[in-house]
């Protein structure tokens, strides 16, 4: 009988080609999971890039507008204005019986460190406030102004004197009587917040407006 091996036992040709094509399949199978697993990573990249968030910032409750009244003042003419304000609390004061005086603190009026200029950003509120002086030619104020506690007290009172001066020229520039405006300087006195924060100090970088006849 002859030996079903080959020399140094190897087994015959058909045998040795059956199993190099048996080799070959688990490299196949491979190549197809690879394939498929870029497939799927590029179809993820896709749809991260294609769809934006934007249902998330649409989520987002907007910033809701403020209030602003129109206000009928006694000469016929109307004012808009902001509840909680100087010129809203102004306008129904002296709509009012209330006696004087009375001090309201400009909540849009503060000044730059070391400066006396009105800013832009408060020119709105200044035009509001001719307007309504306009309306009531009887009122007189007195325009106080302070600074914060830096500096020398001298130096202090001069800077207040000068914010004084120069809203009332602004009121004045606007239409409103200069016999009706006196003006006052409070130096780093009576402080509406802290001085040991440029927050604060800003707030003390303010005029005051007293209303002593109407």
């Amino acid at each position: 009988m002859s030996d079903p091996h080959g020399a140094d036992g190897a087994p015959p040709n058909h045998i040795h080609i059956e199993k190099k094509k048996v080799g070959w399949l688990p490299w196949l199978i491979g190549l197809v999971a690879l394939l498929a697993l870029l497939f799927l990573l590029s179809r993820c990249g896709h749809d991260n890039t294609v769809a934006p968030p934007t249902a998330r910032v649409a989520d987002q409750p907007a910033t809701p507008p403020v209030a602003v009244e129109e206000i009928a003042l006694p000469n016929g003419k109307t004012v808009a204005l902001q509840r909680e304000t100087l010129n809203y609390e102004l306008q129904k004061y002296l709509a009012s019986d209330a006696p004087t005086p009375r001090t309201f603190t400009f909540d849009k009026l503060n000044f730059d460190s070391a400066s006396s200029a009105i800013r832009p950003v408060d020119e709105p509120t200044l035009v509001a406030l001719a307007r309504i002086l306009d309306a009531y030619p009887k009122a007189k104020v007195r325009v106080e102004g302070y600074a914060d506690a830096r500096g020398s007290q001298v130096d202090n009172l001069k800077l207040g004197a000068d914010r004084a001066a120069a809203v009332a020229s602004a009121l004045v520039a606007k239409g409103v009587d200069s016999g009706r405006i006196a003006t006052a300087a409070g130096g780093e006195t009576r402080p509406v917040d802290t001085n040991a924060t440029e927050q604060g100090r800003s707030e003390n970088r303010r005029a005051d407006l007293i209303v002593t006849a109407k």
